[in-house]
């Protein structure tokens, strides 16, 4: 199985690309600064590396240098920033590839895949299986979403809202309930910001279908849920 090390500061960033990487098939390890990532680099195989470069301390340039002094690894560098200087300078530093916050799970895979076989590494993607509801279709292992056979984008949020919904059609979840499966228990955000994804999902998919927006239903004083026979 491959095996891809996932480094960056930020919990919450290490445990949503982890949810994206394994359900398409790979193995993580988690590193939350330089110190960790060599670490693990000396003590397993690891076939690729994706790197925050807006880390405390070491930033993420200094850790691919050192890195690639200790293996030949494949980098892709993960970053807020989308300087045109940044990304000359990571790739010079060895990175293969940079993607900008925020970025789509389906593109964090498609990208990761691109570098591999650019690698030569031997990548055995997986076969699709799909969820599919009404108009609505998500293949669980590329977790890419599709309205009436026509891919549609959305953010990570999004998506973990959207794919929980259709898990478990029916349920009523309240905003507590919500953040809790698809934030965490530190989010000190508040139960607005599940209203506002709600919304922002809602009009994607209204977008394509005005059926599929309908499917996300508000149970009045309690929250939302899925339903699936309208």
């Amino acid at each position: 199985m491959t095996t891809i090390l996932i480094v960056d500061d930020e919990q919450n960033m290490r445990q949503l690309i982890d949810l994206v990487l394994v359900n398409a098939g790979f193995h993580t390890i988690h590193a939350a600064n330089g110190t960790e990532a060599y670490y693990a680099v000396s003590q397993q195989t690891i076939d690729l590396v994706l790197l925050d470069v807006m880390m405390p301390g070491e930033n993420g340039f200094e850790v691919c240098k050192a890195i690639q002094a200790m293996t030949p690894v494949p980098v892709i560098f993960l970053t807020a920033r989308d300087a045109s200087e940044d990304k000359v300078k990571g790739l010079m530093l060895g990175g293969d590839d940079y993607i900008v916050k925020p970025f789509t799970a389906d593109e964090l895979v498609a990208r990761i895949y691109a570098v591999l076989r650019r690698a030569g590494a031997s990548v055995h993607e997986p076969e699709a299986q799909f969820l599919q509801h009404g108009v609505i279709k998500i293949d669980e292992v590329s977790r890419k979403v599709y309205l009436e056979d026509e891919p549609i984008t959305l953010t990570l949020k999004e998506f973990e809202l959207l794919y929980l919904f259709m898990k478990h059609p029916d349920n009523v979840y309240s905003r507590e309930q919500l953040l809790e499966h698809i934030w965490d228990l530190n989010y000190s955000g508040g139960t607005r910001t599940v209203d506002t994804h709600i919304k922002t999902l809602r009009i994607k998919l209204g977008k394509k279908s005005k059926e599929a927006s309908d499917y996300i239903q508000t149970v009045w004083g309690v929250g939302y849920r899925f339903e699936k026979n309208l």
